[in-house]
């Protein structure tokens, strides 16, 4: 897993440049500890390779596009209190609030919001996600920079002799100061002189890229508020740590789905394949298969039906299963032998089990009040006072190839239903 943080350019650079895309921004490569695997200075045209390997990208927005406010409001609930948001900010805006992405987060009656041009982020969080990002995040610059209480930590971003101060006043607090030095070598004292205005009596660390550390250094020496002022070397590590402790203001929740988490599918290339080719080779076993069956089956019917015509060729060929059996029963019977459901059949059947079981002994021989036969059954019924066990009984009949089962009587009277297995 890999996480690409992209420093991205201001809305004001963006707008004085011919093409954005075409702005250096920094960026970094970090493994789930935070390493740093890569980093550089490319424009996001270039960056689209490293868009597309990456996890996740969090693009850390230019302070001065976003702007951070603490808002008093009302014990509601999150998705009333969205709905609100833009009647509650709108006296502390410049611009019209159905403009801006609203974000708030915190809990209890203040609450940190954060602001950006709606339009500037969409352009932004389509720009990654068309160069292959899956997950996107955006956090603001200024909440991104190291905290420690009573101290303002401040940073910059330079792109083409503009700068983008980055000040950290407190936990939840931050502004972005715009500086565009006249001539450029007074960038040091306009960024030291926006700082002190900022922060007129509080200690200051200010994080510097390596190659401006001299001419802040000069610049310093020259200035009464040096004491207060610390500097620093700039470096991804706290801008790392900084983004991923700043989650808790993403900026792209307020976009919508382009920020959700997309399935990387690449990663599920190969199994999916896999599967697909499983999933064939069993459906066309299968078809195989039913086709032998079924080639089977059309064969036995066909022999079946050959055997039955071959027998019988003056009678029509339905069924020749179920006619042949009605043959051989029919000769059966031409020739004296009973069928398996005949009264007599089922009656010496039911006889022989009857003395045999446990049920009849005693002279339980007396139990019996009638013998009938209808629809192939044999019906016996007992007396009313007779209390006979089916249980008993029905062992001894299931070996002589009978089943038994109670059907509705009349006056209380048991009534015993004997039918043929065969």
């Amino acid at each position: 897993m890999s996480t690409l943080y992209i420093r991205m350019p201001s809305k004001a650079a963006a707008e004085n440049a011919g093409h954005w895309t075409g702005l250096p921004c920094p960026y970094a490569v970090a493994a789930d500890n935070g390493r740093v695997e890569t980093s550089g200075v490319e424009p996001l045209s270039s960056l689209s390779a490293e868009v597309a390997r990456a996890q996740r990208v969090v693009l850390i927005l230019a302070a001065s596009d976003v702007g951070i406010l603490q808002v008093q409001v009302p014990p509601i609930s999150a998705a009333r209190l969205r709905a609100a948001l833009p009647n509650l900010v709108e006296d502390q805006l410049i611009s019209d609030p159905a403009e801006c992405v609203l974000v708030a987060s915190g809990s209890g009656g203040v609450r940190t919001v954060g602001v950006i041009q709606r339009a500037w982020l969409d352009l932004l969080s389509r720009s990654v996600l068309a160069a292959g990002a899956r997950n996107v995040a955006a956090v603001p610059a200024q909440l991104c920079l190291p905290h420690e209480e009573g101290i303002v930590s401040a940073g910059l971003a330079l792109y083409e002799g503009d700068i983008d101060l980055a000040i950290r006043l407190s936990g939840q607090e931050g502004i972005g100061v715009p500086i565009l030095p006249d001539p450029p070598a007074a960038a040091a004292p306009e960024v030291i002189e926006a700082l002190i205005a900022v922060a007129p009596h509080a200690s200051v660390r200010l994080y510097v890229p390596p190659s401006d550390l001299d001419a802040y250094r000069a610049a310093l020496a020259e200035h009464a508020a040096a004491p207060r002022i610390e500097l620093l070397e700039d470096d991804w590590q706290h801008w790392i740590a900084g983004a991923a402790a700043a989650q808790w203001l993403n900026l792209m929740t307020g976009v919508g789905m382009a920020a959700a988490p997309a399935i990387d599918w690449r990663a599920w290339r190969l199994p999916l394949v896999l599967a697909g080719a499983m999933l064939a080779v069993n459906v066309l076993g299968l078809n195989i298969e039913w086709w032998r069956l079924r080639s089977e089956t059309d064969s036995l019917r066909t022999m079946m039906s050959q055997i039955y015509r071959t027998a019988f060729p003056k009678d029509p060929v339905v069924d020749p299963v179920a006619q042949m059996k009605q043959k051989l029963a029919a000769a059966k019977r031409s020739a004296g032998q009973p069928a398996p459901d005949d009264f007599l059949a089922l009656a010496a059947g039911f006889g022989d089990a009857w003395s045999s079981s446990a049920g009849a002994a005693g002279g339980a021989g007396s139990q019996l009040a009638a013998l009938d036969y209808k629809d192939r059954g044999l019906l016996v019924r007992f007396k009313p006072d007779a209390k006979p066990s089916i249980e008993q009984v029905r062992n001894a009949l299931s070996a002589r190839a009978l089943s038994v089962s109670a059907v509705p009587g009349q006056g209380g009277a048991q009534v015993w239903q004997i039918r043929s297995e065969k």
